[in-house]
């Protein structure tokens, strides 16, 4: 029986023989050249399975073992379905690039995010996700950190999740920057990483009281 292969980004499938991947895509934002690569893999390999995933990004399903390496080399591509206790890759709107509605760039925030801190190891797994107005189609209210764009800023909400037991995020910080925000993030992380927890943010949270956490956080 196999299983997961996290440094390649594959996924063992629930035939425990194959496996899936999903190539990093900054931003969840593609272009005709990088749709066209990813079918021509699809066709190469005989990949009958792909999926647009609820973050944004393309899954590729029943991939042979023996193919997975060749697999990456002709996508050119980095893995970005990371796997196990890391800081997923941010999700995100169209925010103010197209949207009438939209406040905040959505996507630049969420590729910045990205860069800094996808993949950094956490306690449990931690998914972010970025909406560019109150409407918040990104779902920031139920993801581990959500930031909403409002006309004065960024407002950062922390806790969420819409797992098996869905609770809504908790307004830490609101006016902020896109710097602040980042940074925020970061203090966030370290603050997480540091206790000695095996709960998801919003479990812990809940655990110390969010006055604490807050106060620990925002000092």
């Amino acid at each position: 029986m196999k299983e997961n292969i996290p440094e390649k980004g594959a996924s063992v499938q629930k035939d425990m023989e194959t496996y899936s991947i999903i190539p990093y895509i900054s931003g969840s934002m593609v272009d005709s050249a990088m749709l066209r690569k990813i079918a021509d893999v699809a066709d190469k390999y005989n990949i009958k399975i792909m999926k647009l995933t609820s973050e944004g990004r393309i899954a590729l399903h029943g991939i042979k073992e023996e193919d997975l390496d060749s697999i990456w080399e002709d996508l050119g591509m980095k893995p970005g379905g990371h796997l196990g206790k890391c800081v997923r890759p941010a999700k995100s709107c169209i925010g103010n690039i197209c949207c009438k509605k939209g406040y905040q760039n959505s996507v630049g925030m969420s590729q910045k995010i990205n860069e800094l801190y996808c993949g950094i190891p956490t306690h449990r797994k931690l998914k972010i996700a970025v909406s560019g107005c109150p409407n918040s189609c990104g779902e920031s209210a139920v993801r581990d950190i959500g930031l909403i764009g409002t006309r004065s800023g960024w407002k950062l909400l922390v806790g969420g999740n819409c797992g098996i037991k869905p609770q809504i995020g908790k307004l830490l910080a609101k006016h902020l920057s896109d710097d602040e925000t980042i940074a925020l993030i970061g203090k966030i992380l370290d603050y997480y990483n540091a206790q000695d927890t095996e709960k998801r943010v919003g479990a812990f949270i809940g655990k110390i009281g969010f006055e604490k956490f807050s106060q620990d956080v925002l000092g």
